[in-house]
C-alpha cells in the first residue's frame, strides 16, 4: 500500500518528487516504473491502483514534444487527454485524488498581464490543445481533482533550458535568444514541494492552480542569468520569434498569477533566480 503514487516518475518532475519525498521524509510514495505506470494501460492501471489502493494519484506523464506535436496529434492526445481522462476514471472509482500536471500553453499568449485561472484558455498549438482537453476530461470526471498549470520547467535532471543552456555556453562564444516570449521559469524542485505540501495540508480546496517561481522574464533574461550565476563568458544576442521560426507556435506572454495557489495553501513561492542558483549550485558541484 502507498498513500500517494506518481506516475511519469522516470521524468524530470517524477525524478524531483522522489527527491524532495525522501527530504521530506514521505514514505507511503510509490515511484512505479513505465509499464507499471502506463497512463494507457487501463487494466496496468487498475491493478496498480489495486495494489496500493492510493489516497492521491499525481500524474507527471505527458507528451511534450511542442513542435513534434504539430505532426503527430493522434499520439499527443492519446496522452495528454485519453491518459487524463483514464486517470480520472480511476481515481473516481477508487476514491482517490488526482495532481495533474498541466501548462501555460493553454493560453493563446495574447494578453499581457498575470494570467489567473478564471480566464479563457484558447491554446494556438497541439500540445496546448490537447493538454487543455486533458484538463476537460478530468473536471468533467473528478471532483477531487487539482490541476497545477506549470511554466518553463527545469532542474538538475533530463532535458531543459538550463542544461542546453550551459552546454551550449561551454561550446559556443555567442548564442542568439528569443526576447518577445515572456513568462516565468519554474525549478521542479521548487514544484515537487509545492505538490507534496498541497497534500500534506489535507484539504480539499480542488480545482485548478497555477505555479511558477515568482517573477516575469523572457527567454533572453533566463539565458542571460544563466550564463552570469555560472560564470560562463557568451555573448547573447536577443531576437524575435519571427528570427526564429518554429513547427507549433508559443504564447508571447504566459507568466501567471499565483495568489490563488499562495493563499489556500499559505504557499511562499521562491523568487526566479534564487531558485535558479540553486539548481546551478547543484550542478557545478
Amino acid at each position: 500500500m502507498s498513500k500517494i503514487i506518481v506516475l511519469g516518475a522516470s521524468g524530470q518532475l517524477g525524478t524531483c518528487l522522489k527527491m524532495v519525498s525522501t527530504r521530506r521524509g514521505i514514505q507511503d510514495i510509490a515511484f512505479p516504473t513505465e509499464e507499471q505506470g502506463n497512463i494507457l494501460d487501463m487494466a496496468g492501471l487498475e491493478a496498480l491502483f489495486t495494489t496500493h489502493t492510493p489516497q492521491y494519484v499525481i500524474n507527471c506523464a505527458a507528451y511534450t514534444a511542442v513542435d513534434k506535436a504539430e505532426d503527430e496529434l493522434a499520439l499527443a492526445r492519446r496522452v495528454n487527454r485519453d491518459g487524463a481522462s483514464n486517470l480520472a476514471r480511476l481515481c473516481k472509482s477508487h476514491g482517490a485524488v488526482l495532481v495533474h500536471i498541466s501548462t501555460d500553453f493553454v493560453f493563446e499568449g495574447n494578453t499581457p498581464r498575470l494570467l489567473t485561472e478564471e480566464d479563457e484558455a484558447l491554446p494556438i498549438s497541439v500540445y496546448g490543445l490537447t493538454k487543455l482537453e486533458g484538463e476537460q476530461a478530468i473536471t468533467d470526471l473528478l471532483e477531487a481533482h487539482y490541476i497545477l498549470r506549470t511554466s518553463w520547467l527545469y532542474s538538475e535532471y533530463g532535458n531543459n533550458f538550463v542544461k542546453t543552456m550551459l552546454k551550449l555556453g561551454a561550446d559556443r562564444d555567442e548564442l542568439s535568444i528569443i526576447a518577445d516570449q515572456v513568462g516565468a521559469p519554474t525549478y521542479a524542485i521548487d514544484l515537487a514541494d509545492a505538490i507534496l505540501s498541497i497534500i500534506e495540508s489535507g484539504k480539499s480546496a480542488y480545482g485548478i492552480y497555477h505555479y511558477s517561481n515568482e517573477g516575469t522574464i523572457s527567454w533572453y533574461d533566463f539565458a542571460m542569468a544563466i550564463f552570469d550565476i555560472s560564470g560562463t563568458p557568451v555573448k547573447v544576442h536577443p531576437i524575435t520569434t519571427a528570427q526564429y521560426p518554429t513547427r507549433a507556435m508559443r504564447p508571447a506572454f504566459s507568466a501567471m498569477n499565483k495568489s490563488k495557489i499562495k493563499s489556500t495553501f499559505s504557499m511562499d513561492i521562491p523568487y526566479w533566480r534564487d531558485s535558479l542558483i540553486r539548481c546551478i549550485n547543484v550542478l557545478k558541484a
